[in-house]
């Protein structure tokens, strides 16, 4: 059952009968074992544009694995808007409202917009874009009215596990101007780590899993940067279980960091380009992880490639273990550990 369909009063209700039938069962243990599944940058621009046709159809087979998590994340790069002006940047992108219905189709519960381009269109595509997702019932994070709200993670509760995530953004380009403010609407900088420590500290306090998503990295560089680095530390420091990121656009290591589990980097998951850092650019994947007891004891991706249309092809056979070979790989320069899965109970 997807987290996507928890929603507040029937999440009670299911979790009430999940956790009844556990017990009947006697496996209260397994009613806390959650499936979380995370995929990377995320947008609608033309060629992806022309793919949204009825929802879901976007992410073609990639949607099947977000569908099947019981929570699906993913980093939102783009605003949802038709209004607003554009920022004086390199690349502006913007979505049509059926962006916002292709998520919601694709099984994604939030997204993170913790990002340098969920402003692109300013604070009024901001609003608009939270509005948007709002509307078909996909929460949003890393961003906001105010600092306060930036900083407040989204949260879900899933078979009884209460779950609080975060977007932080590393990328300086514009931060300046794009970063929340008390009484200003914004994003949730990396940059302000201590108020970034606070808020994880006190999520961890009345959460079960707490989630970090930033965003930065050095782009098309398969392993990430000691900012990067030290940033996922601070952050597992201060209570974080789980640590994915985006921002490279291309895949970046995978393991063990401390106490918790880190993914630094999962590509392009929809974009509209496959030759930005050619050939890696073109490749991405969406990442399951089983965790129980704030504890990932289990991990598999779901490799992808952008294929002519935009479209992500799922890869099978050889294809998907040599993918599945190279990320495992990328672990080296990212200075983590491979996890025992073997000794987990």
């Amino acid at each position: 059952m997807s987290g996507r369909r928890l929603r507040p009063a029937a999440a009670a209700l299911a979790a009430l009968l999940l956790t009844s039938a556990a017990c009947t069962a006697g496996t209260d243990h397994d009613a806390r074992e959650v499936t979380l599944a995370f995929g990377g940058d995320v947008h609608f621009e033309p060629a992806v544009a022309r793919l949204l046709t009825s929802p879901g159809s976007a992410f073609g087979a990639a949607g099947a694995p977000l569908r099947a998590a019981d929570l699906a994340l993913v980093n939102l790069e783009t605003p949802i808007t038709g209004r607003g002006e554009p920022q004086a940047k390199r690349y502006v992108f913007r979505a049509p409202t059926k962006g916002a219905e292709e998520l919601s189709a694709a099984g994604i519960d939030a997204v993170s917009l913790a990002n340098n381009h969920s402003m692109d269109f300013g604070r009024t595509g901001l609003a608009d874009t939270i509005a948007a997702v709002g509307a078909v019932r996909v929460g949003a994070f890393g961003a906001g009215r105010d600092v306060d709200e930036a900083f407040r993670p989204w949260r879900a509760e899933v078979r009884g596990v209460r779950i609080a995530v975060f977007g932080f953004s590393q990328v300086d380009d514009l931060a300046a101007d794009w970063a929340a403010g008390p009484g200003r609407a914004g994003i949730a900088l990396a940059a302000d780590t201590d108020r970034a420590v606070r808020a994880v500290a006190a999520a961890r306090a009345d959460s079960d899993l707490v989630i970090v998503m930033p965003h930065g990295g050095t782009e098309g560089d398969p392993c990430p940067t000691r900012r990067q680095q030290e940033f996922a530390r601070r952050m597992i420091e201060a209570g974080a279980d789980i640590i994915v990121g985006a921002h490279a656009h291309v895949l970046q290591g995978a393991g063990r960091l401390g106490g918790g589990y880190v993914a630094y980097g999962l590509g392009n998951l929809l974009w509209y380009s496959p030759g930005l850092f050619p050939p890696f650019s073109a490749r991405a994947g969406v990442l399951t992880l089983t965790v129980r007891d704030r504890t990932v004891v289990r991990s598999e991706l779901t490799p992808t490639v952008r294929s002519g249309s935009g479209r992500p092809e799922v890869l099978t056979g050889w294809r998907a273990a040599m993918a599945r070979q190279n990320f495992t790989d990328l672990r080296g320069c990212a200075g983590l550990e491979a996890v025992d899965y073997a000794a987990r109970p």
